[in-house]
């Protein structure tokens, strides 16, 4: 933690919450904000509903490969450098797909976007954890969470209306004027909350041994695997919106926003409770918790979809109440995986969402587009996902101390 937090951010609390929420959600709101356009832009540049995929699929997996290296850079060079520069290429990104012509140029430029990105999602975890004790960093970090979830909430009712109203090139300038209207925000009022001392060489040898040391962690490993992949059992159906939201459930692009918003609710009531219990109930409970409501909803979710036929009245609420779940764990998980390198947290967290996003990758390009196809086969790839998810959760508590869990 740095010794001067006190003196770096004297406003309310909540105000750096939602400052650095802004940089949390830059990565969802590229995703959101153009999946109502999906047709659209396939019929502009005449491209298949595979090379689509392949639109999402170079995002993530640019998101991804990046994320792996954002924190380091932060933990050597400062938390502001980074992510202002990030927020720089993000918007000369966004500016560059709503100018493609062609679906290689709009690969080219989601990729861009992908490797920029991820320095906003990466830092501001670190950000948390330099600012704050740990029950005051979950606070926090639920309040972003709580925050994010406004923005994902409009991206897709604002793409959705955007392509109605003009068309997909819309969307991608209203991305990078989102990029532009971050960079004045955050240029002007983030600061800079790595102190000089606890500062890493950004030297090659010692960078890859704090790499090889994380990685060769298999607490690490499995705490990484506990907070991600359950995401992704919620991120399939994003991934899957306009085959499931248009195809199985009957809906125009302009109603998407309805999951959208039960989503994010979830996401935000999860956020708002997992704040309430920080420093009153042991974060193993809490984890258990949020696991114990994802189970029993996807369970449930299988059952109705193998009962009755997908109807827009019932099929989104499952994926909201999964939602909560997640939202209620993670920031706990989050805090854990910080705390593994203290002295690389900005390390850690470039590695936890490296796998994180990885596998949202892998979600985005394999296994949507196998599953997609049924509302049953979405149904048991979203258990499937979050139980993987637990599996990694009940192997590493039992390896972690107990001071650790507490």
């Amino acid at each position: 933690m740095n010794p001067d937090a006190a003196a770096l951010w004297r406003a309310p609390r909540w105000m750096l919450a939602a400052l650095l929420a802004g940089l949390g959600a830059l990565g969802p709101f590229a995703i959101d904000t153009y999946l109502p356009a999906f047709t659209g832009i396939a019929a502009s540049v005449g491209a298949s509903p595979a090379q689509m995929q392949q639109t999402l699929s170079a995002y993530l997996f640019g998101f991804a490969f990046m994320s792996l290296f954002h924190g380091a850079l932060s933990d050597a060079l400062g938390r502001r450098p980074v992510v202002l520069t990030g927020l720089v290429v993000f918007t000369i990104a966004s500016a560059g797909c709503a100018l493609s012509q062609t679906i290689g140029q709009l690969i080219a430029f989601r990729t861009l976007q992908g490797l920029s990105a991820g320095a906003g999602v990466v830092v501001s975890r670190a950000i948390i954890r330099d600012m704050f004790p740990p029950a005051e960093a979950q606070k926090v970090m639920s309040q972003v969470t709580l925050f994010f979830g406004i923005a994902p909430a409009i991206a897709p009712m604002v793409g959705g209306l955007l392509f109605d109203r003009l068309d997909w090139h819309a969307v991608f300038w209203f991305l990078a004027g989102v990029g532009g209207l971050l960079l004045a925000f955050h240029g002007r009022l983030l600061p800079e909350s790595l102190h000089i001392s606890q500062r890493q060489p950004l030297r090659l040898k010692p960078l890859l041994a704090g790499y090889a040391e994380l990685l060769a962690d298999p607490r690490f490993l499995a705490l990484a695997l506990a907070s991600g992949v359950p995401f992704n059992g919620m991120f399939l159906y994003v991934m899957a919106a306009p085959a499931w939201l248009g195809e199985h459930l009957g809906l125009a692009p302009t109603e998407y926003f309805w999951f959208f918003v039960l989503n994010i609710a979830g996401i935000m009531a999860g956020a708002w409770w997992s704040g309430r219990l920080a420093g009153k109930l042991p974060p193993e409970r809490q984890i258990r918790r949020g696991f114990r409501i994802m189970v029993g909803i996807s369970l449930l979710n299988v059952a109705a979809n193998l009962a009755f036929p997908a109807h827009a009245s019932w099929a989104m609420l499952p994926v909201a109440i999964f939602s909560f779940g997640w939202a209620l764990m993670v920031p706990v998980v989050t805090l854990m995986v910080l705390d593994l390198a203290p002295t690389r947290r900005g390390m850690a967290s470039s590695l936890q969402m490296g796998v994180g996003s990885l596998s949202n990758g892998l979600v985005a390009g394999l296994v949507t587009p196998l599953v997609m196809h049924s509302t049953v086969a979405l149904a048991l790839g979203s258990l499937g996902l979050m139980g993987i998810g637990l599996l990694a959760w009940l192997w590493v508590r039992r390896q972690l101390p107990a001071a650790a869990r507490r």
